[in-house]
């Protein structure tokens, strides 16, 4: 961002907090609210002080799509994942491509890209495909036809990416993640914010939880792991991904050693599963409550998926539920919060930001920046039509993140979303339940309450 000297402050305003604690009680318990009112009442970079004065730390909360844009893109050298989050996600799910920085990092990406061009990805269609017909199948037999749509929408997801990573081991794996990757993420969560954080060896509740849930999907990914490198040429003929990350070749020769491989694993598994379920929950949520936009996506899917399993093509065929999703995305974005940590003293806003500093980036505030959306809060998925985006700055809209470290999964996220939803509202029609939604900010955003919708066969 360009700013003249006439217009720099190192003078950044916030809200005061509590005496011994700052404003910690407000972001541990209420973060998506208190960022919201915070943009509202002090402007676009914030000031947050958590922990006793002289103890705590400052964390620079940054609002605007320009301030975003420096973050994550044009300045993105100078902000680093070193805060204390990342530091306990690295710990608990390894130091995979989500977690990784510098060397380690460049060398994942370098072998791990190849996997996800688009031609590779249109080929995980037939197994998004067969897992949404499963879906659809039950659907038909649920008794009074209600179901909790972040806990469907959650499974379909994950048992989508483990069939895409594990392909016939799928069974074991689904079980496991879906007790213990939610126990993870409160933990992560709680430590990555807490002023203070006991050593994880310390034989506190949490920790030994924490502990437990880790080591449980450990070790069904080494399990998995182990199998594959034995079974020799078999494995090497397969397609689903831990075969191709196995088979995964630099120019060198380097390849992706077995922790390096689990550490891979597991962080497809939680961003493959909990984004994309996310996005897929809140899009029929809001669906069910809206029957003007329900009734155009349910004319697209019939006319496009003629009564036949979904393929890769029609994901272009389908223009208004991809509208539907990404204003989905925007309104409840899975990655709600974006942590990073600077290097360099630098200038967001016409603010100087101390190097060192902890700053966070905020979908969630951004997607409803008044200034860049009208009536931020209602659902209209023709915000996304093509002459509406393209005068839209690029990061007042980010699910996926941006620059350097964008999203790499982004592509299959919105082919497994919108294959999925078009063949859900070609076969069902959906009415609200739960009318408000509460939300909780784990790894990634969440319905804390239930989410209920009634499906009924069309």
């Amino acid at each position: 961002m360009t700013t003249t000297a006439a217009t720099v402050t190192r003078s950044i305003p916030g809200p005061p907090g509590l005496p011994l604690i700052g404003s910690g009680l407000d972001l541990g318990r209420r973060p998506l609210r208190t960022l919201r009112a915070a943009r509202r009442d002090y402007g676009d970079v914030v000031r947050f002080h958590v922990g006793p004065i002289g103890l705590g730390t400052d964390l620079y909360a940054v609002f605007s799509p320009e301030g975003a844009h420096q973050v994550l893109g044009s300045e993105a050298a100078n902000f680093r994942k070193d805060n204390a989050f990342y530091d306990e996600l690295r710990t608990s799910v390894g130091n995979g491509l989500l977690t990784s920085q510098d060397g380690d990092y460049q060398r994942q990406r370098r072998l791990i890209q190849p996997l996800f061009t688009r031609r590779r990805v249109d080929g995980y269609a037939d197994a998004i495909a067969l897992e949404t017909q499963a879906l659809t199948e039950r659907w038909h037999t649920v008794p009074g036809g209600v179901v909790d749509a972040a806990d469907e929408m959650s499974r379909f997801a994950l048992r989508a990416v483990s069939r895409i990573l594990f392909g016939a081991d799928v069974e074991e794996a689904v079980a496991v993640v879906h007790s213990s990757f939610p126990v993870l993420g409160a933990y992560v969560m709680d430590r990555g914010f807490a002023p203070i954080r006991l050593p994880r060896r310390f034989p506190a509740p949490a920790n030994r939880r924490g502990t437990e849930a880790q080591r449980a999907l450990y070790a069904v990914c080494d399990r998995i792991i182990a199998e594959r490198a034995v079974r020799g040429q078999a494995d090497d003929e397969a397609d689903d991904l831990l075969a191709l990350l196995r088979r995964a070749r630099g120019e060198d020769g380097e390849r992706l050693d077995p922790a390096e491989l689990r550490d891979q694993v597991l962080v497809f598994l939680l961003a493959g599963h909990e984004t994309t379920a996310t996005s897929l929950a809140f899009a029929l949520h809001l669906l069910a409550g809206h029957p003007e936009q329900r009734r155009l996506a349910q004319e697209e899917a019939d006319a496009v998926l003629t009564g036949r399993a979904p393929t890769a093509a029609d994901l272009e065929a389908l223009p208004y539920i991809t509208r539907v999703l990404k204003e989905a995305m925007r309104l409840y974005p899975a990655a709600s919060l974006i942590g990073r940590r600077s290097v360099a003293e630098t200038v967001i806003d016409g603010h100087v930001l101390p190097g060192g500093s902890q700053v966070l980036v905020v979908p969630w505030v951004t997607h409803r920046h008044p200034d860049h959306w009208d009536e931020p809060d209602s659902f209209d998925p023709d915000r996304f039509l093509p002459e509406r985006e393209k005068d839209r700055h690029r990061y007042a809209w980010f699910p996926f993140g941006g620059g350097p470290r964008a999203c790499i999964g982004q592509h299959f996220s919105m082919l497994e979303a919108v294959l999925a939803l078009g063949v859900l509202l070609r076969d069902f029609d959906v009415e609200v339940v739960d009318q408000r939604v509460a939300l909780a900010q784990g790894i990634t955003l969440r319905a804390a309450s239930p989410m209920r919708i009634r499906v009924t066969a069309r």
